[in-house]
């Protein structure tokens, strides 16, 4: 279908290039929820734009793990934020060894800004000799190997149990689920593991981190843990209504636009509601390369790398749900890289932390663990704008793209964009079958040009757009070098 673009400075005019059927698809009800461009939920139609992932910045190292009782072998954070406190969780484990042996404890941190952190002086266990201390959890093997927890945000959860967690291995019999008030002292809500390995049908199951999370979105708790599937480590998803009962698991596929996407070995999916759109799981996975060896030997030695920890490599991968069996994988290339240096090239290092926070007005943060097996092993930073994990994008020369038809609920559209100086956004509303509606054409759309992570689009006759609630419409963006993240319509 041919496009004409016409471009003056940065006005944007184009043609109308869509055809609709006003019976062609059933309007999604998207009501006030925020929706992200992380996937083709929302996305009809597209011309001369692409939606592209955004790297994350790499903000430096935030906490060190060169405790007697942490150390190289340290892994499997967990970060949360519960109001003005971040609080991190982590496995310690200063000498290699088994999965789930003594050596194993978990170790605690807390944050004011999710930057600066500190580790609060406890005496709830003495660990590689020292009864100072910041451990919340030992004594416990095989639950300290890999011990997971979550904030319940579910409404009504007794204060008691505002603390959740799984830790388990297969050895140890499965997952096994324990309680906080505080988030400090842990007891098991009961004896035998809530998820049995007997209710698993593969050969191997819960070595690695495994989470869990309440869903305001499906009204239950979920839990997404890993498996292996032939040779491929794979991951399952299971739920609850009381996180005790917990369904038979399903294993996870992996497709792009309906299209299965190639396996790859997932060793943690991190897979968490994301916080300003909680019917969004995204997940920060790592993706582990076995045998694909970096290092020779003597650059190994040189780092000082555990011998056995340099001939596989890593890296992070972004991926999103929105319930059910399947992941959308987008974007099949890294989210986060190795850095620069033989260091961040060894096994198991560029393992994310579980959970984005948000750390600034417009600041969003992952965490990773660096320099595994390594002296110089430690949690590092990587910051995003909110919203941001990727966009579609147009270049200078400009696109569009029309959303399917939706029906919303409020009274001012919101998009968090950016565009160049040269560059902007203009938003017309359509009907369901691709026409526009008197007073939100294009001709009539107010040009959107700045960065800003919630602008309200506005049109010559002001930004009210509650006349149209409730109705089947259609989005239609003109951009020129510019970026969309996300939407929502604001009551």
């Amino acid at each position: 279908m041919k496009l004409c673009i016409i471009l003056t400075g940065a006005c944007l005019a184009l043609t109308p290039s869509f055809v609709f059927s006003e019976n062609e698809s059933i309007a999604l009800d998207i009501g006030s929820r925020r929706e992200l461009f992380v996937d083709h939920f929302l996305i009809d139609q597209t011309k001369d734009v692409e939606m592209v992932l955004h790297h994350p910045r790499d903000e430096g190292s935030v906490l060190k793990f060169d405790k007697a009782w942490d150390g190289l072998f340290s892994g499997y954070c967990t970060v949360i934020k519960d109001g003005g406190l971040y609080r991190l969780y982590y496995r310690g484990k200063p000498v290699v060894g088994k999965d789930g042996d003594d050596n194993e404890s978990i170790c605690y941190a807390e944050s004011k800004d999710g930057v600066n952190w500190t580790r609060p002086e406890l005496t709830l266990f003495t660990v590689a000799g020292h009864k100072k201390n910041n451990v919340v959890l030992a004594d416990a093997a095989p639950l300290t190997h890999n011990f997971s927890p979550m904030l319940d945000t579910r409404p009504g959860v007794p204060t008691a149990q505002r603390y959740k967690a799984v830790a388990g291995t297969m050895e140890g019999g499965g997952l096994v689920a324990l309680v906080s008030a505080d988030g400090i002292r842990w007891n098991k809500m009961q004896e035998k593991p809530v998820i049995p390995k007997e209710m698993v049908p593969f050969r191997y199951m819960f070595d690695s981190q495994n989470v869990v999370f309440w869903s305001q979105a499906e009204k239950r708790y979920l839990c997404y843990f890993r498996v292996f599937k032939g040779e491929i480590r794979r991951i399952c998803r299971s739920e609850s209504d009381d996180f005790i009962r917990w369904s038979e698991p399903v294993l996870m596929e992996y497709e792009k636009q309906g299209k299965q996407v190639p396996l790859e070995q997932l060793y943690t999916s991190q897979t968490h509601a994301y916080f300003r759109a909680p019917h969004i799981y995204v997940a920060t996975a790592a993706r582990f390369m076995p045998g694909r060896q970096v290092l020779s030997e003597a650059q190994a030695k040189a780092i000082n790398v555990n011998p056995s920890y340099f001939k596989d490599t890593s890296d992070s991968i972004f991926m999103t749900t929105r319930g059910g069996s399947v992941y959308e994988r987008t974007f099949m290339s890294g989210l986060i890289r190795p850095g620069i240096g033989a260091r961040n090239w060894v096994s198991r290092t560029n393992y994310p932390a579980l959970n984005v926070v948000q750390t600034g007005p417009t600041e969003m943060s992952i965490y990773s663990n660096q320099d595994y097996a390594q002296a110089s092993a430690h949690l590092r930073r990587y910051s995003l704008r909110l919203d941001g994990f990727s966009s579609i994008q147009a270049d200078y020369d400009g696109g569009e793209f029309v959303t399917n038809a939706l029906t919303f609920s409020g009274k001012q559209l919101e998009i968090n964009f950016s565009t160049s100086a040269a560059g902007g956004i203009k938003v017309e509303i359509q009907d369901q079958a691709g026409k526009a509606i008197p007073g939100f054409s294009l001709k009539e759309a107010n040009e959107q040009i700045g960065n800003e992570i919630d602008r309200v689009v506005s049109w010559k006759g002001g930004d009210d757009v509650f006349s149209l609630a409730g109705k089947p419409v259609r989005l239609r963006f003109v951009m020129k070098d510019a970026d969309i993240f996300a939407l929502k319509f604001s009551k």
